[in-house]
Parts: C-alpha cells; structure tokens; sequence
C-alpha cells in the first residue's frame, strides 16, 4: 500500500519512521507541499497534524475511497483541557468533513519518542487503539499496525474516539503535566 503521511513534526516523522519498516511506500508531507497529489497517490492517509489544521488539509484534495487515520487528540492550545469530547470527537469531524472517505481512529495514545524505539514498554508491545465504522477499515489499520510492531485493540466504531481522544488527553497529562516522562502509554489488560 502507498501511505501518505500529512503533517512532518515529531508524529509524523515518527509514524514515517515506524511504518516504513514494513513492507509498504511510505511519505510525508508538510503542509505547503502537494497534499492533493499525496492524497490522490496513497491508499492511506494519515493526519499527523494538530487537529485545528484538518479543515484546512482536506479542502486541498479529494479524499473519496481512502482510509484516513486521524492521530490528533484535540486539545487546547495551552493544553489544559479537549477543544470537544463526550458527545462527539475530532475523528468524527473530520468524518463530516471527507464523506467519501473511511476515517480511522488509531495512534493517538501514543508519544511520538517511542517510535524512535522499539515499540515496546517492559517487553510488551504498545497498544494502539483502531476505530472506525467501516470494518474493513479498522482490519486495514489493525494489520499496518500489527505489522508496524504495535499491538492492536479494535475498538469498535468511530464513536469510539469519544473515549479515546480523552485518553489521549489522560497520557498527555501524566507524560506533561504530571511529570511522568514519555516513556509511558495506556494499556488495556484482558484475561485469557
């Protein structure tokens, strides 16, 4: 598959880094370059920019038939609280936003240092939470992820990121705000 990464800070250039280990054609894109011809040549796109910046990416191509992963967690700009959540999320925006697309919630809980490293905290793999309404979607990004290193958790359908972006904003707070360092992530245990 041909990703298209829109967005080339610390996420982007990590999720660049991580996934063109895999056997798929990987690359980035700024802002300012040709996100239409990126758009039009990829079979996925990621947005690896902050959320406030969606509107403006997607007016710029046309985004029918691609799966496109939001990452973004739609925190203030002084981060202390979520732009919106509970009732409806930024992955459902966007959603609104491209309806001929598939839009997938998926790498969000994660801090961008880990994609320099192995994937792992204390020798298991990290999670990364997929939801999306269209199941072969979802199947789409839990086996990039899978393949990436992750562990994948399917999370049902797209309203999902209601609770995801929070989380997010939760790992955010103990990774900032309380000090815990980025060498953390959210993990969800099921008994066998």
């Amino acid at each position: 598959m041909k990703i298209a990464i829109i967005g080339n800070g610390n996420v982007g250039s990590g999720l660049a880094n991580v996934l063109s280990k895999t056997q798929h054609q990987v690359g980035t894109f700024g802002r300012a370059d040709d996100v239409a011809n990126a758009v039009n040549e990829a079979d996925i796109v990621i947005l690896a920019t902050p959320y406030g910046a969606a509107a403006e990416i997607v007016e710029q191509a046309d985004f029918t038939g691609k799966i496109v992963i939001d990452v973004s967690n739609p925190v203030t700009e002084d981060f202390s609280s979520l732009q919106l959540g509970t009732t409806t999320s930024a992955a459902e925006a966007i959603a609104a936003l491209v309806p001929g697309a598939f839009v997938v919630k998926a790498f969000n809980t994660i801090f961008a240092q880990h994609y320099a490293g192995d994937l792992k905290l204390d020798g298991q793999p990290l999670q990364t939470f997929v939801a999306a309404d269209d199941e072969t979607a979802r199947d789409t990004v839990k086996m990039l992820a899978a393949e990436a290193g992750f562990e994948p958790v399917d999370a049902g359908p797209l309203a999902t990121a209601r609770q995801l972006e929070p989380l997010g904003f939760l790992n955010i707070q103990f990774g900032y705000v309380l000090e815990k360092g980025t060498e953390i992530a959210p993990r969800w245990q099921f008994s066998a």
